[in-house]
């Protein structure tokens, strides 16, 4: 290997790397807020390339129909439940269920040409579909153990895959490029879709340094995340963060499938690599630190694209291989307390 081939491989370990970082942030959010690990948010990233790229084609796509089902449902069990006199924010499920979903397929209808339509159109199908999931699977039980809260994951990810299977085939699909500029930078090709991936991940991550810091809400979120019983007895409504972390995590997995999605061909049941990389670059930070799990997922890029060049059939296993140390090393430093059983 000669220093050319070094950096090229360098440059492909930062860009995979971004995308894995996105990922590691939107599961470490929703873990803290919720202390759910939202295996299915590669469902999101996958249904996200796939959707534009049946806009692209000129083809509805058939997430849309997930979305209006889910915001029906929704809307169902929010009215049953303020008939048992449970309170109901009824600004937010309308939005969650009527307005983004009624934006959501105005737009299909109108057919975008135009990339950045589509991928506008992408965010409004795939980004609603956090908070929707979140109050169908997750709040009923929110008060269930992490165990459980894992397996309705678990489960959660199955359906989703099959659903993908159902929406799109077994195919794959690749986009356009945002971007088709090329150029040369010290003997390396540099194409625009590398800077468009690192350039909106750095811009999401200070956006959402600037959110959680400088904002209300997002401190709101933080204190959710520190102390969720604290949070509520100081007048939070720890449910609603609940539903904004979903949110946010369903804007960045969107995001990521249309980053992602001029890079390699996407097929039905990818998202589960790509969110098990960004899993394993949020256990780096132990599912608790943002700065760490960024660094992880750089980690984690750069292990992938080396691996691909020295041994490029075990590439996975060598990237998944490095959960092993990390807890290790996370169980050797943590003092391990026994739960209190219900």
């Amino acid at each position: 290997m000669d220093v050319q081939i070094a950096l090229l491989l360098g440059q492909d370990g930062i860009v995979n790397g971004a995308v894995y970082g996105l990922l590691a942030l939107a599961l470490v959010l929703v873990f803290s807020v919720t202390r759910i690990i939202f295996i299915p948010q590669g469902e999101l990233v996958a249904f996200a390339a796939l959707s534009m790229a049946a806009l692209n084609a000129g083809r509805a796509p058939a997430v849309l129909w997930l979305l209006i089902g889910l915001a029906a449902v929704t809307l169902l069990v929010e009215t049953w439940r303020q008939r048992r006199g449970a309170p109901v924010d009824w600004r937010s499920t309308l939005v969650w269920t009527v307005l983004l979903p009624v934006m959501a397929a105005s737009m299909v209808v109108l057919r975008p040409a135009s990339v950045a339509l589509q991928a506008l159109t992408t965010l409004l199908v795939v980004a609603p579909l956090g908070p929707l999931l979140y109050r169908l699977a997750y709040r009923p039980i929110a008060s269930a153990s992490v165990l459980m809260l894992l397996i309705v994951s678990v489960a959660l990810h199955g359906v989703m895959v099959g659903l993908g299977l159902l929406f799109f085939g077994a195919e794959g699909s690749r986009t356009p490029a945002f971007s088709d500029l090329r150029f040369d930078l010290g003997g390396i090709q540099v194409t625009g879709q590398s800077l468009v991936v690192v350039g909106v991940t750095v811009a999401l991550v200070f956006a959402m340094f600037r959110f959680f810091g400088g904002t209300m809400i997002g401190k709101a979120l933080r204190a959710t995340a520190m102390n969720r019983v604290g949070a509520r007895l100081m007048g939070i409504p720890t449910d609603l963060s609940g539903d904004l972390s979903f949110a946010l995590a369903g804007v960045i997995g969107a995001v990521s499938g249309l980053l992602i999605g001029p890079l390699t061909t996407v097929y039905y049941d990818t998202g589960f690599l790509i969110g098990l990389k960004g899993f394993v670059a949020a256990i780096v930070g132990g599912l608790a630190s943002y700065p760490m799990a960024l660094a992880g997922a750089l980690l984690v890029g750069q292990l992938e694209s080396f691996s691909s060049f020295w041994a490029s059939a075990f590439k996975e296993v060598l990237v998944f291989t490095l959960i092993i140390p990390v807890l290790w090393w996370r169980s050797m430093q943590s003092v391990h307390v026994e739960e209190d059983e219900e």
